[in-house]
């Protein structure tokens, strides 16, 4: 007789003790999930459910970085998705006309049981609600900075303005980033001390596709996805050789291809 594994969450709240508290709370309502990731920033809660990949987040709404929309927004049907919030949240409305998940800050035991029995049946039955167009609304509603329009370069004695229209991609280089462009004298690359997962914060996401976690491309330069054998995908970009890789998180941006 098969045992399916126990299901697995993430936790993503920016303060300490509401984070607790779901943790404990959760310990209780649910004693068989393990909780495999927490992060306090919204970018970290997307980095750790690409290396984690739970079953199950809960996600604050209103993180640094990216917000627990945004978030949600990126996982799309991967996983299921509870948002946290705190009590008097506009957002809370149109929660309860999607039937979305919640859970409010401080956590209501008895509100959080009827959530994992709905989590639960949805586990049993593989059964994730589609999310999408209830958070491109909510989305709207939280104001977010405009996004980055210049990258500052130091090249030798010299900080170089790149305009983040002319970037062609930025690549995760060890303690770096690497950023390759184009421009009117040719183009190059540079290397800045911002790591990647904060760039995907700050840059705007209709014209940045994040394709790896190691990656993240302007998709005007890209000329097509090339499926190289089961399961792996590469990108081919306007007049370069390089070829990008594309995991397996992120090939659903090119299934027309």
């Amino acid at each position: 007789m098969s045992h399916l594994p126990p299901p697995t969450a993430l936790i993503a709240d920016d303060e300490e003790g509401p984070r607790a508290q779901l943790r404990a709370a959760l310990q209780h309502a649910w004693p068989e999930l393990q909780i495999v990731a927490e992060a306090t920033h919204g970018v970290d809660a997307w980095d750790a459910f690409l290396e984690h990949e739970p079953a199950i987040c809960f996600l604050d709404i209103r993180m640094p970085g990216l917000t627990g929309i945004e978030v949600a927004q990126r996982i799309g049907g991967r996983a299921q998705v509870v948002f946290v919030s705190a009590y008097g949240d506009h957002a809370l409305q149109a929660f309860d006309a999607g039937a979305v998940d919640y859970v409010l800050k401080p956590v209501d035991a008895q509100r959080l049981a009827q959530a994992v029995s709905r989590l639960r049946v949805r586990q049993a039955t593989h059964q994730v609600p589609g999310l999408q167009a209830l958070l491109g609304q909510l989305a709207g509603q939280l104001r977010k900075p405009a996004p980055l329009s210049v990258i500052q370069a130091g090249i030798g004695k010299e900080v170089r303005l790149i305009r983040t229209e002319q970037v062609v991609y930025f690549e995760s280089d060890a303690r770096y980033t690497r950023v390759v462009y184009d421009d009117e004298a040719g183009g190059g690359e540079a290397l800045i001390r911002t790591p990647l997962k904060e760039l995907l914060a700050e840059l705007d996401g209709e014209r940045f596709w994040q394709v790896h976690r190691s990656v993240i491309v302007n998709h005007h330069h890209i000329a097509s996805a090339l499926r190289v054998d089961e399961g792996s995908m590469v990108l081919a970009l306007r007049g370069r050789h390089e070829r990008l890789p594309v995991s397996r998180h992120f090939q659903g941006l090119f299934k027309g291809q």
